[in-house]
């Protein structure tokens, strides 16, 4: 398919950014182990983080439902900063309730490197763009009938957790067939499922990955397999398509941790040649282009279970039609969505944490989650809040 239409991905990856530099300097690598290296080093929360979130009493309902209210900051100035720009929204009344959620927040700035007035700008197009498209509502509002249609044309969906807890998710963009992707939908129902998925993630995949880690996950990692994808795959429906979902990828800033891109043939690298000349620094940093040599570098970050056969892991999911049809993860265990559905999420993270249990994916140790709900009648009410000591997954690399 002539480029990449869904979250994550190319040419627009959510979460990287806007694109505020002209830096064409990124490494591409065809051998296994060689991508390139990430850094991304955040501290635990000053005191100053965990008290305002205690002190969020009246203001404590947030869009993604329990949201986790952990600060986290790379120094005292981005705590400083973090106030100053929450203050600036409350000011020009821009701060819904439903959004006034330091996560959300957060992410704003870090996508405008801590620039409160380039934050503010971004956030007033959000706001703007979630009345215009109806975003709060469209999880319940919006039914993507066609989705088993799309699947057969365009292999795309989120498929386990990499070894860090984050959802990953995957493109299999050199078999999508474009022409009879837009018979079984049309560009404006595509889009709408796009945003109900992005929606999706941040309402349900991230607080899900976050009970069976123990700690905060609010980003994810992306696999493309671009085998066979070239300039010549771009024809003017896709085009469109792709620049409908640049422009949505803005409202949802710093939700990629990591991206691989394997199977880069000749083909592809002309084409990465243009895309990365529109990349800041940051973004390309979260970026890795591999060759046909990509298995060691991906079982680095996930594990071979979690992994689809089709890409050297061990998974086939063959009960539910196929790895891209699956949507296999912890946010299809019931317990887990039922903890997310009635408001435990943070009570139940506490419990894991305090105990040092934990859960893994799909149910593999539900006796210890189903264990946290039994037992948090009897928590004590001075029960650490998960706030007060949940570490966050970072990007290490």
């Amino acid at each position: 398919m002539s480029g990449s239409i869904v979250r994550n991905s190319l040419p627009g990856f959510p979460g990287c950014d806007d694109r505020n530099s002209w830096d064409t300097n990124i490494e591409v690598s065809d051998e296994e182990g060689t991508s390139g290296t990430w850094k991304k080093n955040k501290e635990n929360a000053s005191s100053k983080i965990i008290q305002y979130s205690r002190e969020r009493k009246s203001r404590n309902k947030t869009i993604y439902q329990d949201s986790l209210t952990i600060g986290e900051a790379q120094d005292p100035h981005e705590v400083k900063a973090l106030d100053a720009f929450r203050q600036a929204l409350i000011k020009d009344n821009l701060l819904p309730e439903i959004l006034d959620d330091f996560h959300m927040m957060l992410r704003y700035l870090v996508a405008k490197n801590f620039n409160i007035e380039g934050a503010k700008n971004m956030w007033i197009s959000m706001l703007q763009w979630r009345k215009d498209f109806g975003a709060d509502n469209i999880l319940e509002d919006f039914k993507f009938s066609e989705l088993d249609e799309v699947l057969r044309y365009f292999h795309q969906g989120y498929h386990g957790i990499d070894k860090e807890g984050r959802p990953v998710y995957i493109e299999i963009l050199g078999q999508a067939d474009p022409k009879k992707l837009m018979k079984v939908t049309t560009v404006e129902r595509y889009v709408k499922y796009y945003v109900q998925e992005y929606e999706r993630t941040l309402a349900i995949r991230f607080p899900a990955c976050s009970i069976a880690a123990g700690r905060r996950v609010s980003s994810s990692t992306t696999v493309i397999d671009v085998q066979g994808v070239g300039l010549w795959n771009f024809t003017k429906p896709v085009i469109e398509l792709i620049r409908r979902l640049q422009q949505i990828n803005n409202n949802y800033p710093d939700t990629l941790c990591q991206m691989f891109i394997i199977n880069a043939g000749s083909g592809f690298k002309m084409l990465w040649n243009m895309i990365q000349s529109f990349l800041e620094p940051k973004a390309k940093s979260k970026i890795h282009v591999l060759g046909t040599n990509f298995l060691s570098t991906l079982l680095e970050v996930i594990d071979a279970s979690e992994l689809p056969e089709f890409l050297g892991g061990n998974c086939n999911c063959v009960e539910k039609g196929g790895c891209m049809r699956s949507d296999k993860g912890p946010w299809r265990d019931p317990h887990i969505t039922k903890a997310i559905s009635s408001g435990q999420t943070k009570d139940c993270i506490s419990r894991l944490e305090s105990t040092r249990e934990g859960i893994i994916h799909d149910g593999a140790r539900c006796s210890s989650l189903e264990d946290a709900f039994v037992n948090r009648s009897t928590m004590s009410k001075s029960t650490t809040l998960v706030a007060d000591h949940l570490a966050p997954v970072e990007c290490k690399h």
